[in-house]
């Protein structure tokens, strides 16, 4: 009966149906039914005539308008399929159904060039990561070609050989829906929600496994990279900025674990917390992940406009799965759309990105976008293994597999990456906080870095009742009523007087400096505060993009991490400033934390995973400037 309805389904032009295979099933689900499509994620019709309903939902890269933020417009839809019928189809019995004749691919390629593509790293690295605006951000190219086959046909072909030769996703799924169908194997739990407990799974750093397989040697050469371990800690943090926008409790982060594939090997970290959102505002606080975007995500967006050739389609978006629960609300399945092909019309594309980060070699990511898209086409069998092995991505798995996790040296070495990281998010921290600043208010001037959900988070925890606006919507009269002023991070060159965002937030410190009344102010807000006393500010000769450094702070030496390109810099034994005293390096003179009469600031990022003094130093300096 059910391999009789997908015969049905697949037959008919007109349906539209899901194929989705989740990680550790012997089964895979058949959701049909019928097509709308929306503007908004609230317009997810969860209920319709007053009857919870099952959505299957692609949401693409262009809704992250909703956020504020920028992106080119295709105009892909936001779809949603009403779930008529749910079906569970045994998957021994769905493959031998399945079409295998192979696909052939022609008139194929990147549309980037490589040389092109290169230069466009080396523009990013240069003129985005060197002036400060952000510590990465991914840029893609797309592979493509054409088929002669019919397109449902292919990507059966295709999804039938990725439930057979690949593993460790999270989805392997089929979308047939009019005009678009896409088939892939998701690696990535982008946000989960079900029963109140809200998940993320950044993933970050990509081994592509050499010719027969990976083994323990290679595979430790890979976890000592510098560049793949701070690309991880950085997602880390920028995931934590929604977790926190998100949870009551924060999140806490349990890892790091390998995620084994075919042929590549990512490193990944879980993070937990609580929520009472509807899944849709979850779903739009989350968009989207950082592994394909970049930190901080407002400019990372920004970024990608201006340097991306087109559109994104559905490449980094989500496809969502929400489902009604016992509770009368609806749990959230929602994995990132990445390792994707999208078929339309005859035409194959798979969109690849790179991660660029202030070591990146552009030769270096241009190699990685061809492995992550011959790791693809390989595994949907639609190139050879001569093809494979040409596009860089060096061959198949071996035929016995054996989790590398499990070698106690490899285990040993992904477990020693937490003894650089804080304590504060490894550990619970509940929901209650009875910390030494009870009663008191502090307003968190967003700068456009949701590092500020993070630095309220602690806020919190340390007693504090806290509210994050932004620097355009702040009112005076609000800076005026606070208690506290956090004036926080935000990318930019702080000597940039005509950019709006850099002006209020010097009429934000000014304000509350000339008031006498109690601030701290953090990264772009320091170095601001430290040009209003007269310190200079200066690009670094390297930027401090994820960056974990011991500097001290006022008696005390602290571990810190720092995401900055600019610093505020003195003459070297400088301890004062005017009226402030100063921590600065000192062989260099650059200002790690600025303090005075009802006044602190930090370079630093305490609210970072990587600050593992952070909670403490945030303490002392809040304390400081309520003296």
């Amino acid at each position: 009966m059910t391999l009789s309805r997908l015969a049905e389904l697949t037959a008919d032009p007109a349906a539209s149906f899901v194929l989705i295979a989740r990680d550790g099933a012997d089964t895979v689900e058949l959701l049909s039914g019928d097509v709308v499509d929306v503007d908004l994620l609230a317009d997810i019709p969860l209920t319709i005539d007053g009857t919870s309903r099952e959505i299957f939902a692609m949401v693409p890269y262009r809704q992250v308008r909703e956020r504020g933020f920028v992106a080119q417009d295709d105009g892909a839809p936001l779809r949603c399929v009403i779930v008529d019928e749910h079906l569970h189809l045994p998957t021994s019995q769905l493959l031998a159904a399945l079409p295998t004749a192979p696909v052939p691919l022609h008139d194929d390629g990147f549309d980037i060039a490589d040389a092109e593509y290169a230069a466009i790293v080396e523009k990013v690295i240069a003129e985005e990561i060197g002036r400060g605006e952000g510590a990465n951000f991914v840029i893609r190219r797309d592979f493509t070609a054409n088929i002669d086959v019919d397109d449902r046909t292919a990507a059966l072909t295709w999804f039938r050989a990725l439930l057979t030769h690949e593993r460790g996703a999270y989805w392997t799924f089929a979308v047939f829906t009019p005009g678009h169908i896409a088939v892939g194997a998701s690696p990535e739990a982008h946000v989960v929600a079900r029963e109140g407990v809200v998940t993320m799974n950044p993933i970050s750093g990509t081994f592509r496994h050499p010719a027969g397989g990976a083994t323990k040697e290679t595979l430790i050469d890979f976890l000592a990279s510098t560049k793949e371990t701070e690309e991880l800690f950085m997602v880390v943090d920028e995931e934590l900025k929604m977790m926190s926008a998100v949870c009551s409790d924060g999140g806490r982060i349990t890892g790091p674990h390998l995620k084994e594939m075919s042929r590549l090997t990512h490193t990944e970290y879980m993070l937990r917390g609580r929520s009472t959102l509807d899944p849709r505002d979850i779903l739009r606080e989350t968009m989207f992940a950082p592994t394909v975007t970049g930190s901080p995500m407002q400019n990372a967006c920004a970024v990608i406009r201006r340097h991306e050739r087109k559109p994104r389609g559905y490449y980094s978006g989500v496809a969502a799965l929400f489902t009604p629960n016992a509770d009368g609300g609806h749990d959230l399945d929602a994995p990132i759309l990445i390792r994707s092909v999208y078929l339309q019309d005859g035409a194959l594309s798979v969109p690849v990105g790179a991660t660029l980060v202030r070591h990146s070699d552009p030769q270096g990511e241009v190699s990685e976008t061809h492995g992550k898209a011959a790791g693809v086409l390989g595994a949907i069998g639609a190139i050879d293994r001569d093809r494979v092995a040409e596009a860089r991505s060096d061959a198949d798995a071996p035929a016995e597999e054996r989790a590398l996790a499990d070698d106690p040296q490899v285990a040993a070495l992904l477990s020693s990456r937490n003894a650089r990281l804080a304590e504060f998010w490894l550990n619970p921290q509940g929901e209650e906080f009875t910390g030494p600043f009870v009663g008191r208010t502090a307003l968190v001037v967003d700068a456009e870095d949701r590092f500020t959900t993070m630095l309220a988070h602690q806020l919190r925890h340390l007693g504090l009742t806290v509210t994050i606006a932004g620097w355009s919507e702040v009112q005076d009269a609000d800076l005026d009523a606070a208690d506290l002023v956090v004036a926080g991070p935000g990318p930019g060159d702080p000597r940039d007087l005509q950019n709006r965002r850099i002006a209020r937030m010097r009429e934000v410190v000014a304000r509350r400096l000339d008031a006498g009344a109690p601030l701290l102010a953090v990264c772009l807000s320091h170095q601001i505060l430290a040009d209003r006393l007269g310190v200079a500010l200066t690009p670094l000769d390297a930027p401090h993009q994820g960056l974990q450094k011991s500097v001290p702070v006022f008696g005390e030496n602290a571990s810190i991490g720092f995401y900055n390109t600019f610093t505020a810099r003195v003459a070297p034994e400088t301890t004062t400033v005017g009226p402030a005293e100063v921590s600065a390096d000192a062989a260099s003179g650059d200002v790690f934390a600025l303090r005075g009469a009802h006044f602190a600031s930090v370079q630093g990022h305490l609210e970072s995973i990587l600050s593992r003094d952070g909670i403490r130093t945030l303490e002392r300096l809040v304390s400081h400037a309520f003296a």
